[in-house]
């Protein structure tokens, strides 16, 4: 099961592993007790786990990170149902995390996901191939410059527009072709 895989939904509990997704809703399956299910499109939202940030005092972090982080930290998880418990635990494990944004029903939330992953030996890891920080290899930059250079670059042409007399024309005579008289009514005899 990969991270890039697991989804939360709106007005459900808990974690799902997205199996199949359809035009009116996602199959998945609960990461708690195995259920497979389908969940409509138009009544839940889906939300990966992967494209979710969390408010800092700096520049948004994705989930994974602070999630990596709860893993590394050596403390026991926090109750859920102590709110000052779950914030001074969020102060030590990521402290750059922007308090008056991230709400203790937040922080709960964070805790679940955690264990819940953590059960299921899910990897805390993003499914990009290249990471935005990592530098390119300098050979596929080479690529990229010699298909620059082979490509010139060109200016869009100009829409020409062609309404002058001829297309004014063909209106007028398929309009008239469309109009039929009616026959003329036959002349009773008495």
């Amino acid at each position: 099961m990969e991270y890039s895989k697991i989804v939360a939904v709106t007005g459900l509990p808990g974690l799902y592993e997205l199996l199949n997704s359809k035009t009116d809703g996602a199959i998945v399956r609960s990461l708690d007790d195995k259920s497979t299910k389908f969940v409509s499109s138009r009544i839940h939202n889906f939300s990966q786990l992967e494209s979710i940030e969390v408010f800092t005092k700096r520049e948004n972090v994705n989930l994974v990170e602070i999630l990596k982080a709860i893993d590394t930290c050596k403390e026991k998880l926090p109750d859920e149902k102590d709110n000052t418990a779950l914030k001074s635990y969020f102060i030590k494990v990521y402290p750059d995390l922007d308090f008056d944004r991230v709400y203790s029903s937040d922080l709960k939330k964070m805790i679940k996901w955690f264990s819940v992953l953590k059960n299921n030996d899910i990897e805390f890891k993003l499914s990009e191939a290249i990471s935005q920080e990592e530098p390119l290899p300098v050979e596929e930059i080479k690529k990229e410059e010699v298909i620059a250079e082979e490509k010139p670059v060109s200016k869009p042409k100009k829409a020409t527009t062609k309404k002058p007399k001829e297309e004014e024309e063909k209106k007028e005579s398929a309009s008239k072709a469309k109009v039929k008289k009616a026959a003329p009514k036959k002349k009773s005899e008495k």
